[in-house]
């Protein structure tokens, strides 16, 4: 029986009753965030071919690997794991390495890269 009492397929609402519809939305959501969450925990795992099969079939929706080398490091943006000394000021700062790839989904991030900072000797 439809909410609204005039629509039998029960996937539309006149008195802005959460439908179906909205259900199944929020279900499928839901659903395509704990998918991406094992995806990370398996390519922390896997080995290197599987890893980039793995981050082919993210970046198809729209889930991009984000690795910082040679950025600014930023604490908002990355994580350190730890620091390499230089003699060079200009490196100084800067991310020498990513230790692990950090991931956005459209933007949001999921998962910060933990890296490896250029710090004065």
């Amino acid at each position: 029986m439809s909410v609204s009492g005039t629509d039998p397929t029960g996937l539309a609402s006149d008195d802005g009753v959460e439908t179906i519809a909205d259900e199944l939305l929020d279900q499928a959501l839901a659903e395509r965030r704990a998918l991406v969450q094992l995806c990370l925990y398996a390519l922390d795992r896997a080995s290197a071919g599987v890893v980039a099969r793995i981050e082919e079939g993210l970046l198809a929706i729209g889930v991009v690997a984000v690795r910082a080398d040679g950025e600014r490091f930023d604490p908002s943006l990355h994580e350190a794991g730890g620091t390499t000394p230089t003699d060079d000021s200009a490196l100084q700062g800067l991310v020498a390495e990513t230790e692990v790839p950090g991931f956005r989904d459209r933007g949001r991030v999921l998962r910060a890269p933990i890296v490896t900072v250029y710090t004065a000797r």
